[in-house]
């Protein structure tokens, strides 16, 4: 898990494009997602941090979110 506020614009930039972070998500809520999420870009930058995959934010007790990831939301739900 990196903290978006532990990061510069072109750390971030380059994380990305090496594939080194993939989803982002909202410390205070717990919820991850796709970095292209609506409600994620919406986020106030001190609440943020990223993950290279989805096993790591399950590790840090993150939820999917609902509005881009539906499905893994549904599943989570119902589990």
């Amino acid at each position: 898990m990196i903290k978006h506020s532990d990061l510069s614009n072109s750390d971030l930039r380059r994380k990305i494009r090496q594939g080194e972070i993939v989803f982002a998500g909202n410390i205070r809520l717990k919820i991850y997602g796709t970095l292209h999420c609506k409600s994620g870009k919406r986020m106030k930058r001190e609440n943020r941090v990223f993950f290279s995959s989805e096993k790591e934010s399950r590790i840090h007790c993150f939820r999917p979110c609902g509005h881009c990831m539906g499905k893994a939301y549904m599943k989570w739900k119902t589990h």
